[in-house]
C-alpha cells in the first residue's frame, strides 16, 4: 500500500532530528580537532604525543560521522512495551544520553533482522524507511503481532517491498551495503561468534560478500578492544574486486581494515607476472612447503673434506665433523635460517679459537678465546669458509634459484617428476606471479632476518610501549573518553611527536603482522600454500571464509570445504550455507545451472528471490564476432538506464571486442574498461582507466568478473570459456550468473551442453 502522507511527515520530522544531531556531533568533533591542532608543536615530548593521539582520535571519529550521511536511519521497531526503537548505521544519543538511534550491530537491533510472525521477539511492527539524501521517500511495514497492533496503526500500514526495491535498483559499479535489508539467515551468520573458522557456502547472488563485510563491521563493534589493535585482514580475488567493495565498510562506520589480494600480500613485492594454470597448480601444492624448506637447508652445507684456512699466525683446519656439529646445534635453536646462522658462526668461531690456541701453543683463558674469536671473525678466509657452509640468503633468492637452477630444484623437489620440474623453469629476472607469493612468504618465514639493530630496537619499543600504556590509562581516566578509545589504542597513537599508524597501516608495512580476524572472499580459489600464508597471519585461527565450490576455477582451488580446511582448523571449523539467490533472476539461473551441471560442476540448489522479466537472449554471430557483440550491447542500452553492462569474454577476444565496441558511435562514449592482469589492453589507456567498473559499459574476462554484479551481461563465446581446461566450467558458471536483470549470449561456435 502507498505510505500515508502523514506517516511520511511524522518519520521525516524524526529523521530531521537525527540528522540535526549528527551535524551537532560533526561540528563538536571539528571544534575539538581544531582546538588540538591549534595547540601547536609545544610542550614536552609526552604532551606532544598526547596531542597527536587525540588529533588522530578526533580525525577517526569525524571520518566515521561523515561516512554515515547516506541512509543514516533505515528502520523502526514498535515494541509491546510501547517503545519505538529506530535502527541505523551508528548509535546516537542526545545530550542527556537518551537513545535516539540504535546501531544496527547492537543486540537491541537484532529483532529488526530476526523477528518473524512466528517468533516476534516482542516486536509488534517493523518499519523500513527509504530515504534519498535526508528526505524520507517511502515506508514499508511488516506486522509481526496483529493482536497488539493498534487500530490507528492498522489504518496506516504502508509497503512497497524494501528488499525487492533494492534488488531492482541499478548497479553503480561499486558495491552497496545491505544494512537495511539483511535477511534472517544472513544476520545469523553476521552475528556468529568470533572464535574459530566460519565457512559460508553460497551460490551466485546469495550475498556472501555482503555478509562477510557486514560481519567485519559487526565484529569490530562487538570486539572493539580485541580487534582494533591487531586489525582485520580482508582477502579478495582481484584488485577490481577490492575497488568494487571499497565503499562498503566506510559506509558502515569502519575504515581501519586492511584489504588486499594474495598477489599483494607481501610488502614491497608486486606479483605482475603470468603463468599457465598448470604451473600455478604445482606451485600451490602443499608439498611445496617441504620444497622450500629443503631449498633453505641447501644453504647449510658440510664440506666433503677438511679445508685449510690461512690466518695471521698460522693455519687452521675447517673440519667437516665440527661443521656438522655446529649445523645441528643451530638447527636445534629452531630459529629462522639467517638468525640461526649466528648460532652456527659462534659455535664454529669457538671451535676454531680453541684450535688456534693449540697452534699458538698456550692455554687460553675465556678472555683469550674471545679475543681469538674476534680476530678470526675479521679474517677473510674464515668469513668465506663459514659463509660457504651457512650462506646468508633472502627469500627472493631462495625461490628464484629454484626456478632458474634445475639442479637445485631437483635436489629440493624429489617428489616432482621431471616434466613438472621442467614446467617450473624460467629465466632469471622474470616478474613474480601470484602463485609465487605464498612460496616467498614461506621462504621468508624460514629465512628470517639477522638484523641485530632491529632486534635491539624492538626491545626498546616494547619498553616504550609499556610506559605509554601506563600513561594512556591515566589520560583516559582523566579525560573521560573511555567510550571512544582504549588505553592500548591511545598508546598506539603516542609516539615521537607524530600520530602513530592504524593497525591496517602498520600491517601493510609488516609481513609478520598478526591479525585478530581474517576474512577470505572467493575462498574456493586459494591453494594449500596460500592457506598456509594466511594461517601465519592469524595464530588464533579466527576466520570468516566465504565462497562457492561450484565456482572454483583454479586447478589448485577447493572442491570440498571439509577436505581442504578440516586439517587446518580441526574441530573449530563451522559450515553455514546461504540458500536464497537475491541477485540473479530465475530465468538466468536456470540455464546457468544446467550448463554448470553439464560441465561436471556440483551445484547445490538455491531458491531465487524473483523470476525476472527477461529471458536469456541467444545471438548467433556471423563473420564478425565483434559486430554481433556490438549489436547485442546496443540493443540492451535502452533498458540500462543508470545501470552497468558488462561484456564478459575469453581473454583472447578482449582486444577485438574492445576495438569493435569503441568504433560504435553509441557505445564508445560509455566504454571505459577492458582486461587487465595479463589481458591485452587498448593503446593509450592506463590500468586505472581500463579497470574503472563505474563506466556504463565494461569489457572483462570471467576470471575478473568473480564477485562482481551488473544489470546486464553480454556473454561472448561461452564454448571458448568452457574450453579453458580446469578453469572452464567454473568460469562459465561465474560469467552466466553476474546479471541482475538480463543476459545475452553471443556465439559463433556451438553452444555448450545445457545451453544448446
Amino acid at each position: 500500500m502507498p505510505a500515508n502522507s502523514e506517516d511520511i511527515r511524522f518519520e521525516q520530522r524524526y529523521v530531521t532530528t537525527l540528522y540535526d544531531r549528527l551535524d551537532e556531533l560533526r561540528a563538536h568533533t571539528r571544534e575539538r580537532l581544531a582546538h588540538v591542532r591549534r595547540s601547536g608543536p609545544s610542550g614536552s615530548p609526552q604532551n606532544r604525543s598526547e596531542r597527536d593521539a587525540f588529533a588522530t582520535l578526533y580525525e577517526d571519529r569525524l571520518t566515521q560521522l561523515e561516512n554515515v550521511e547516506d541512509r543514516l536511519v533505515f528502520g523502526r521497531l514498535d515494541l509491546v512495551d510501547s517503545q519505538q526503537r529506530y535502527i541505523g548505521r551508528i548509535g546516537l544519543h542526545d545530550d542527556e544520553h537518551h537513545q535516539l538511534l540504535t546501531d544496527w550491530r547492537a543486540p537491541a537491533a537484532e529483532p529488526f533482522y530476526q523477528a518473524t510472525a512466528a517468533h516476534p521477539q516482542g516486536v509488534i511492527l517493523r518499519r523500513h524507511l527509504t530515504t534519498r539524501g535526508r528526505q524520507v521517500t517511502a515506508l514499508e511495514d511488516d506486522v509481526l503481532d496483529v493482536e497488539n497492533l493498534s487500530e490507528a496503526a492498522r489504518k496506516n500500514l504502508a509497503g512497497e517491498g524494501a528488499l525487492l526495491a533494492a534488488l531492482s535498483a541499478s548497479r553503480t559499479g561499486r558495491m552497496a551495503d545491505i544494512v537495511a535489508t539483511i535477511q534472517a539467515e544472513q544476520d545469523q551468520i553476521i552475528r556468529a561468534p568470533l572464535a574459530g573458522a566460519l565457512v559460508v557456502q553460497g551460490g551466485p547472488g546469495t550475498g556472501k560478500t555482503a555478509v562477510a563485510l557486514h560481519r567485519v563491521a559487526y565484529l569490530l563493534y562487538s570486539h572493539r578492544r580485541r580487534l582494533e589493535n591487531s586489525g582485520v585482514l580482508v582477502i579478495g580475488p582481484s584488485s577490481e574486486f577490492l575497488r568494487y567493495i571499497e565503499n562498503v565498510l566506510p559506509s558502515l562506520g569502519e575504515t581501519g581494515v586492511m584489504a588486499t589480494t594474495i598477489a599483494d600480500l607481501l610488502p614491497h613485492l608486486s606479483a605482475t607476472g603470468t603463468e599457465s594454470d598448470a604451473v600455478a597448480e604445482i606451485k600451490g601444492r602443499s608439498l611445496m612447503a617441504q620444497v622450500i624448506r629443503r631449498a633453505v637447508r641447501q644453504r647449510q652445507r658440510v664440506p666433503d673434506q677438511p679445508k685449510s684456512l690461512r690466518v695471521d699466525r698460522g693455519k687452521l683446519q675447517l673440519l667437516p665433523a665440527e661443521v656438522s656439529e655446529a649445523i645441528d646445534r643451530a638447527r636445534r635453536s629452531r630459529k629462522p635460517h639467517n638468525e640461526a646462522r649466528v648460532v652456527f658462526v659462534q659455535h664454529m668461531l669457538g671451535k676454531l679459537s680453541e684450535q688456534y690456541a693449540r697452534v699458538l701453543d698456550f692455554e687460553p683463558t675465556m678472555d683469550d678465546l674471545h679475543d681469538l674469536a674476534e680476530e678470526l671473525r675479521q679474517n677473510r678466509d674464515v668469513r668465506v669458509a663459514l659463509n660457504l657452509c651457512w650462506m646468508p640468503v633472502t627469500a627472493e633468492k631462495v625461490v628464484e634459484t629454484l626456478w632458474t637452477n634445475p639442479t637445485r630444484l631437483a635436489a629440493a623437489a624429489p617428489r616432482l617428476n621431471a616434466r613438472e620440474r621442467e614446467m617450473l623453469f624460467r629465466s632469471a629476472g622474470q616478474p613474480w606471479t601470484p602463485a609465487d607469493i605464498p612460496l616467498l612468504d614461506e621462504a621468508a618465514e624460514l629465512v628470517g632476518d639477522d638484523d641485530q639493530a632491529r632486534r635491539a630496537q624492538e626491545a626498546q619499543e616494547r619498553k616504550r610501549r609499556e610506559e605509554e600504556v601506563a600513561y594512556a590509562e591515566q589520560v583516559v581516566a582523566s579525560t573521560g573518553v573511555s567510550h571512544m578509545v582504549s588505553a592500548e589504542l591511545l598508546a598506539e597513537r603516542f609516539g615521537h611527536g607524530t600520530a602513530r599508524a592504524t593497525a591496517a597501516e602498520a600491517a601493510a608495512r609488516d609481513r609478520t603482522w598478526t591479525f585478530g580476524h581474517v576474512v577470505v572472499d572467493e575462498a574456493q580459489e586459494l591453494s594449500p600454500m596460500a592457506w598456509r600464508a594466511l594461517l601465519r597471519r592469524c595464530p588464533t585461527r579466527s576466520f570468516t571464509i566465504v565462497g562457492d565450490t561450484s565456482q572454483a576455477s583454479s586447478a589448485a582451488g577447493t572442491r570440498n570445504w571439509r577436505e581442504r580446511l578440516e586439517p587446518l582448523f580441526g574441530e573449530h571449523l563451522r559450515l553455514e550455507e546461504l540458500t536464497v539467490n537475491y541477485r540473479t533472476p530465475g530465468r538466468i539461473m536456470e540455464p546457468a545451472v544446467a550448463a554448470g551441471r553439464a560441465a561436471g560442476l556440483h551445484i547445490t540448489d538455491a531458491t531465487t528471490a524473483r523470476e525476472g522479466d527477461y529471458p536469456v537472449d541467444y545471438v548467433a554471430a556471423g563473420d564478425s564476432l565483434g559486430a554481433a557483440a556490438s549489436d547485442a550491447v546496443n540493443s540492451r542500452l535502452d533498458m540500462l538506464g543508470d545501470g552497468r553492462l558488462a561484456v564478459i569474454a575469453p581473454a583472447s577476444e578482449i582486444l577485438q571486442l574492445w576495438t569493435a565496441l569503441d568504433a560504435h558511435p553509441r557505445i564508445a562514449p560509455l566504454l571505459g574498461a577492458t582486461g587487465v592482469n595479463g589481458v591485452p589492453q587498448p593503446a593509450g589507456r592506463s590500468e586505472e582507466a581500463v579497470s574503472d567498473l563505474r563506466s556504463p559499459v565494461t569489457i572483462i574476462t570471467a576470471e575478473q568478473a568473480k564477485g562482481l554484479e551488473f544489470d546486464v551481461v553480454v556473454l561472448v563465446e561461452p564454448s571458448a570459456i568452457l574450453a579453458q581446461a580446469a578453469r572452464g566450467p567454473g568460469d562459465l558458471y561465474v560469467a552466466m550468473s553476474r546479471s541482475t536483470q538480463a543476459l545475452t549470449i553471443v556465439h559463433r561456435d556451438p553452444l555448450p551442453a545445457g545451453l544448446a
